[in-house]
């Protein structure tokens, strides 16, 4: 694992903090990647229902989606520990605002999608400069501070602008088909876990780059599904396709809220905080 896996250390005020908060996101686990792919398609899928179908437009959509996603966050933040619910609630929202955004840019403002994906990812690079530079880490096992899970949200929000921005400027591009999108897509993400396990390419790295393919990925996947069947897709349209993800992210959820699987055991947490705190004392030393 390469250095920006390193855990910092977590003193003072944000080591007793840590000691009453758990590990505020899921672990990464094969549910954990099929649920945010899930999250990916509904969110292109319900930005365009709710801007076309129910005809609310696109900047009255960003903000009535908008200012549901603050409401998630607020019971986010406010929980101490991880809630498969409130979290996929929120990842759900973010991933729609995240297409808002870059939609709004470019078909509102004219924005060029290569603007656009150089902004997204200069936005993201400095997000992860920040947030290294403050906690020495870019690990999402350790999200037990209000600061550390601000810039992983922040991150979140950034790689679905950017995951719109580049899918978009590909497909439009190389007038890519939406099946065809769809296996080039996963077929990066397959390179980035050939890189990871067979190359040793580090796990902060390949998760960031995997996360940020899942959002093209999870579009082609819903124009595909969605789109009619004379323009290569699957005609089952923006209603079916939300409702069908909708209710798959349920049944998921449900199941790791009885099951617990992907929740950081809290031992592990314990000992990084006692770690970060025999770390920091050395140093002072």
């Amino acid at each position: 694992m390469n250095s920006f896996a390193q855990r910092a250390p977590i003193t003072g005020a944000d080591q007793s903090l840590a000691r009453q908060m758990l590990n505020k996101v899921p672990e990464v686990t094969l549910i954990f990647w099929i649920i945010k792919i899930l999250c990916t398609t509904v969110g292109e899928t319900a930005a365009d229902y709710m801007n076309v179908n129910l005809g609310f437009g696109l900047t009255n959509t960003t903000y009535a989606v908008g200012a549901l996603l603050v409401v998630a966050l607020i019971f986010q933040f406010r929980s101490r520990r991880y809630v498969p619910g409130i979290y996929w609630t929120a990842v759900v929202l973010i991933s729609v605002v995240g297409t808002l955004i870059t939609d709004n840019l470019v078909d509102n403002m004219g924005v060029a999608l290569q603007t656009t994906t150089i902004v997204f990812s200069a936005a993201l690079a400095i997000t992860f400069i920040v947030w290294y530079r403050f906690e020495r880490t870019l690990s999402i096992h350790s999200i037990t501070t209000t600061r550390r899970e601000a810039f992983y949200w922040l991150a979140i929000l950034f790689t679905f602008a950017l995951g719109t921005s580049a899918g978009d400027q590909i497909a439009e591009q190389y007038g890519l088909g939406y099946f065809v999108s769809v296996l080039l897509f996963a077929g990066a993400i397959a390179l980035v876990a050939f890189a990871h396990f067979k190359l040793k390419l580090g796990a902060i790295t390949a998760f960031w780059a995997a996360y940020i393919l899942t959002r093209p990925l999870g579009a082609s996947i819903g124009d595909w599904m969605s789109q009619p069947k004379s323009d290569g897709g699957l005609g089952l349209g923006t209603t079916g396709t939300s409702f069908i993800f909708l209710a798959l992210i349920l049944g998921l959820v449900v199941y790791l809220s009885v099951t617990k699987v992907d929740q950081t055991p809290p031992e592990m947490i314990e000992a990084e905080v006692e770690s970060g705190s025999e770390g920091a004392a050395q140093v002072t030393a």
